[in-house]
């Protein structure tokens, strides 16, 4: 049986070495095994060619029985790979979408897909959602930092100004070594540092009448981060004329408010419930008034919060309410808004949908 086995082994292996194509091996294997069964059966017991082959025919088709099942095995592997690799091929053929998160996405926004109210859905939808923040500067800079690793799929920034040392009380985004630099830029790094599975859209420039209806069109949901009213009113007629959610926030000294201006789902629009600009002097900027530092980070991540909210449909957005928040003495209140039926900007137009359960 040795014999046998060992040229078995001459046949495979040397064949193999001699470039012996596998069919024709197999077709040796064959014969040589035919040959070992017959002399198995036609030989007397005893005969020493007999018991030189093994003795036994039934030992043989033991052998045969295992390398059938083996090959079989085999067979069967290779068909499965083969299929398998036909079904990756057609699916990158058709374009097929691919997974929506690596491994390292779903452990990134873990703490997020567990939320009840978030889960894999919600933090697909920041995925695919588009935001522009107006200023990249006291309310932006937290609120630019907390969309970016929410994993909010595109980020838009747009402000004109540059980083100067006296915005580093409060305006996080920004370090000392960015100073000169266009805020806008200054604000892309430390994103695309922190999360680079977003995408960051600069856009160092003021916003202006010529260019709000296209740069709104790209995105989904806008936050006003602006320090002056015509910027805030230039904002909040343009998102209401492409029916868009407007997160705003304003702040001074130790105190400030945040509200989300949707007439397209019945609320008011931000002109309704501040109709005209105050007069010079009645409402001071930051740089005359002064405002302590921890206040624009929570005011600006309170803005962050009501767009994961509106994207990713979780909780109740500020539709319709202002949130004011006192950091003096540690207090918060929320009031009712309305929407005013004469309200040049929202007040013809105004679509109020059937409540359909979303943000």
């Amino acid at each position: 049986m040795i014999v046998v086995l060992g040229l078995a082994a001459m046949i495979w292996w040397g064949g193999r070495l001699m470039q012996v194509t596998r069919p024709v091996r197999i077709s040796l294997l064959t014969v040589l095994f035919s040959a070992v069964v017959i002399l198995q059966l036609t030989l007397p017991d005893g005969a020493p060619l007999r018991e030189a082959t093994g003795g036994s025919a039934s030992l043989w088709f033991i052998l045969a029985g295992a390398g059938g099942l083996v090959a079989v095995y085999t067979m069967g592997l290779q068909h499965l790979r083969a299929r398998a690799e036909r079904a990756e091929g057609a699916q990158a053929a058709s374009g097929a979408e691919a997974p929506p998160f690596s491994e390292v996405e779903l452990n990134r926004y873990a703490r997020h897909i567990v939320l009840r109210e978030v889960g894999g859905l919600g933090q697909k939808r920041l995925k695919d959602a588009s935001v522009l923040v107006i200023g990249a500067g006291g309310l932006g800079a937290p609120a630019l930092q907390y969309l970016a690793a929410a994993g909010v799929g595109t980020v838009g920034v747009i402000d004109d100004d540059v980083v100067e040392n006296a915005n580093l009380q409060r305006q996080v985004i920004h370090r000392d070594r960015d100073i000169g630099t266009a805020k806008v830029f200054s604000a892309q790094a430390a994103m695309e540092a922190q999360n680079p599975f977003i995408t960051v859209r600069p856009y160092n420039r003021r916003l202006s009448d010529d260019i709000a209806a296209d740069l709104f069109s790209d995105f989904d949901l806008i936050l006003d981060g602006s320090d002056n009213f015509a910027t805030r009113y230039l904002a909040n007629r343009v998102a209401v004329a492409q029916e868009k959610p407007l997160i705003s926030g304003a702040l001074s000294q130790w105190e400030g408010q945040i509200s989300v201006f949707d007439p397209a789902r019945g609320g008011p629009c931000y002109q309704c419930i501040f109709p005209e600009a105050p007069a010079p002097g009645l409402a001071p900027s930051c740089a005359e008034a002064g405002v302590i530092g921890p206040l624009p980070g929570v005011l600006g991540a309170m803005m962050a919060m009501e767009a994961v909210k509106q994207i990713s449909g979780a909780g109740e957005v500020l539709r319709a309410q202002m949130l004011i928040y006192d950091g003096l003495y540690g207090e918060t209140r929320r009031i009712t808004l309305s929407a005013r039926a004469d309200c040049p900007i929202c007040g013809q137009s105004r679509i109020v949908p059937a409540s359909t359960g979303e943000n």
